[in-house]
């Protein structure tokens, strides 16, 4: 028995969506090109030599690990300071820090979906039955020194 469950049709969203360009996409199909995995919501080092990003275990306050979402998604940019609110004219800047598996960042680097994508596998929990997502495996920045980050850091997240 599987606890996977199947995503529901959404009228809104053209046929194969996510392989025209992020520019031509509507709000709801940018929202849903999203893979839920949370790798974006985790806390991030860059090296100051070579610019070298490292993702940490350690997971913004407003992330919930149960459903790799954010507490507060309408808010989060109010709430979190840092938070970027990527869109089409802002993915540019932002595509770098992004996990190479996010399906915002293959898209602008025109490279197609991961089968484990809940919009090419059909499944809205493919993202963590395959490993990618962050449930249950991260700590929340409330419970841990930010001074101490380097010690969460996540040697192979791609």
């Amino acid at each position: 028995m599987t606890t996977e469950r199947a995503i529901t049709p959404d009228a809104s969203l053209r046929p194969k969506f996510w392989t025209l360009p992020l520019e031509d996409l509507s709000k709801p199909e940018w929202e849903a090109l999203c893979d839920g995995c949370g790798r974006c919501c985790l806390l991030k080092l860059e090296d100051e030599d070579t610019g070298d990003i490292v993702f940490t275990s350690v997971a913004c306050r407003l992330f919930d690990a149960e459903t790799c979402t954010c507490g507060q998604y309408a808010l989060r940019k109010q709430m979190v300071a840092g938070c970027v609110v990527l869109s089409p004219e802002n993915i540019a800047r932002n595509a770098y820090w992004m996990p190479a598996t996010c399906a915002y960042r293959l898209r602008f680097e025109e490279r197609p979906l991961y089968p484990w994508h809940r919009l090419i596998s059909g499944r809205a929990d493919s993202v963590h039955a395959a490993g990618i997502s962050m449930r249950h495996k991260v700590l929340a920045e409330y419970e841990v020194d930010t001074d101490d980050l380097e010690d969460y850091l996540i040697e192979d997240m791609n």
